[in-house]
């Protein structure tokens, strides 16, 4: 039996602009449905909410990398999907970003906008307290990286309306956790999250985290600076868990939860 004759180039390429065409139609439907959006959120009364959703973007996305996609790599999938929903959300409201990336300032900018696209505006400020004035305003998010010269992630423990909902880069494939998410967002449990902690602790790293593990929590220290120490506990815990009360240090507190990496 003779093999089937493989597609022309040219038939590929037809192909191809035939999808495109198919694509590009989708995107503008699915665009124009933005403004539906809006438009049912201001008849309900919710009109001056903003609307990142970071726990039902996170389920979307692991239910597409989920479903049969052969040569999609997940980071495909995630890139066009994370600028589908930011201009979405640009399109509802007021939507912009603030970043502060300490030393390594490109990387913060990359990260921020691998997460939420390039339809948000993007300022970066010279000290990470800006960033977090910017995330008290309606659609502000602060993107501030994670380092050892600023311990601003201690802020938090006094603004209990900002909290950590995203941890920058959302693959692993992308690198290693570099930055953090902050909103003024209600933060979901999506099944596989990460929770972020706070303690001035002076016990040492392993002994913190040897006494959270003798309640059954996971901890990992991200950074150390100022006398606090910032961990990341591995599920979703709320704010007055008994486990975390009885963890070391005496000004200590939950400061958000972030999906885990998409990819793994």
């Amino acid at each position: 039996m003779a093999e089937a004759k493989p597609p022309s180039l040219d038939e590929v390429r037809a192909r191809i602009d035939a999808i495109d065409a198919d694509l590009l139609r989708l995107v503008v439907e699915r665009s124009n449905l933005a403004h539906a959006v809006a438009a049912a959120k201001a008849a309900a009364g919710e009109a001056g909410k903003f609307g990142l959703r970071p726990g039902r973007e996170a389920m979307l996305l692991r239910k597409l990398l989920a479903g049969p996609r052969n040569g999609a790599r997940p980071g495909l999938i995630v890139r066009i999907w994370r600028e589908l929903i930011g201009d979405s959300l640009a399109t509802q409201g007021p939507f912009n970003l603030a970043v502060w990336g300490g030393k390594d300032a490109g990387r913060a900018v990359e990260v921020a906008r691998l997460r939420f696209g390039v339809a948000p505006s993007l300022r970066q400020v010279a000290r990470p307290e800006e960033a977090l004035a910017a995330a008290r305003a309606l659609g502000g998010v602060a993107v501030c990286a994670l380092t050892a010269d600023s311990p601003w992630w201690g802020r938090l423990l006094a603004e209990p309306r900002l909290k950590v909902f995203a941890a920058l880069p959302c693959l692993a494939a992308w690198g290693p956790l570099s930055a953090l998410a902050v909103a003024e967002v209600e933060v979901e449990p999506t099944g596989a999250d990460n929770t972020f902690w706070v303690t001035d602790a002076h016990q040492s790293a392993a002994a913190v985290e040897a006494a959270l593990s003798r309640d059954e929590v996971a901890a990992t220290l991200l950074v150390e600076t100022g006398g606090l120490k910032l961990y990341m506990l591995a599920g979703f815990y709320q704010a007055n868990d008994p486990r975390l009360a009885r963890a070391p240090g005496k000004l200590s507190g939950v400061i958000g939860a972030a999906p885990a990496p998409l990819d793994v």
